[in-house]
């Protein structure tokens, strides 16, 4: 049994176990390279500037890292907080070695992250034009809002799609201040992605709520682009035909179809996030389900190659319904060229067909011989 005198003892020992533990805990972990420190400014002159950092010691910025911040230090006072980035943990003077440029760069990208995060708006100023988009001033960095972004009222609607008009119009913009949300930020690449589509647009909102998926209207087009053609459905609200909506043929160029001021009947197919999404397709007949009555694997066609991809050349059999002929019948891209013509009428063997997925694919014989479209032969 333990006497007075070692239980006392036990105690003791137990009681400055507790009490160092609990320094330990309360102490600041010594700072690393690559932490952000804040202190006061305790002294600087033309070359150096001093900052309490207790309880580990005073930190340094001096050299390049002074000179690459004197637009900072020449608006410092001693007594001011300051935020740094630790560059070395001890110089041969015994200072910890600061970065300020370094440590503003850090936070900045810190505060873009978040803002991607909590969807912050800013509005800022377009400083340039390119032609894919335009170049914003964020916290002293570039950033890029691309035209995919823009609102429908700014974006460039060029007829025939030539960039150096859509420059012109993206030019329009530059000098002009514009609501926009922080998408992307990418510190290693150094790299800010805008978006002027992410502002709640409260009007807008209201007016999509007057409309549902199903709904038929008729609106104005507005704008054709490569990727399909913009409607107004009414005074400050426009929808977009995508151009696999635009007709179940082949739909290269969105301008062979239709041009600006024409009235449109389309389907609404799609709403979210403010966005709709239009078909004019839907409004026909799909020849799909026609062609299942009429056609079947094996059956002998006739088609009309209407394009060439990588993968071999697109042929129509009626309109509406068109098949692949793989380039692996003729081995080669160059000599499946060689073998059909834009345009030309050959015939095929259907190798697969699958209405319901509007897919099916063709088989070519060398041997066979082209008809004319023209000539009807």
């Amino acid at each position: 049994m333990k006497s007075v005198a070692q239980i006392a003892a036990d105690t003791t020992d137990t009681a400055v176990q507790t009490a160092m533990t609990g320094l330990f805990e309360r102490t600041p972990e010594p700072p690393k390279e690559g932490s952000i420190v804040e202190g006061h400014v305790i002294a600087l002159d033309r070359a150096r500037l001093y900052i309490d950092l207790p309880p580990f010691g005073t930190g340094v910025i001096f050299g390049r890292e002074y000179m690459n911040a004197r637009e900072v230090t020449k608006r410092t006072n001693v007594g001011d907080i300051v935020a740094a980035k630790v560059i070395a943990t001890l110089t041969r003077d015994g200072y910890i070695e600061l970065s300020l440029k370094e440590a503003r760069t850090a936070i900045i990208w810190t505060e873009a992250e978040e803002a991607v995060k909590n969807k912050t708006s800013f509005e800022l100023l377009v400083k340039e034009a390119n032609k894919g988009g335009l170049i914003l001033e964020w916290q002293g960095l570039a950033g890029f809002l691309p035209a995919s972004q823009l609102k429908a009222e700014h974006y460039p609607r060029v007829v025939d799609g030539d960039k150096d008009k859509i420059l012109d119009e993206l030019r329009k913009l530059v000098g002009q201040k514009i609501p926009v949300v922080l998408i992307s930020a990418t510190p290693k690449e150094g790299k800010l992605i805008f978006s002027e589509k992410g502002q709640d647009d409260k009007e807008k909102l209201e007016l999509v709520e007057r409309y549902l998926v199903g709904d038929v209207v008729e609106g104005e087009v507005t704008g054709m682009v490569d990727f399909g053609v913009f409607v107004k459905l009414e005074e400050g609200l426009e929808g977009l035909v995508h151009i696999s909506e635009i007709d179940w043929g082949l739909v290269d160029d969105p301008r062979h179809f239709f041009k600006v001021g024409d009235k449109v009947k389309v389907k609404i197919i799609d709403i979210k996030d403010g966005k709709v999404s239009l078909s004019v397709k839907a409004l026909k007949e799909n020849p799909w389900q026609e062609a299942a009555k009429k056609y079947d694997k094996g059956d002998q066609v006739e088609g009309v190659v209407i394009k060439f991809n990588k993968h071999g050349a697109l042929a129509s059999i009626e309109e509406g319904i068109a098949g692949l002929v793989h380039v692996s019948e003729f081995g080669s891209e160059e000599k499946l060229r060689q073998g059909l013509e834009l345009g030309k009428r050959y015939p095929f063997t259907i190798s697969l067909f699958d209405p319901k997925e509007m897919r099916m694919a063709l088989s070519f014989g060398a041997e066979k011989k082209p008809f004319d479209v023209a000539q009807g032969k």
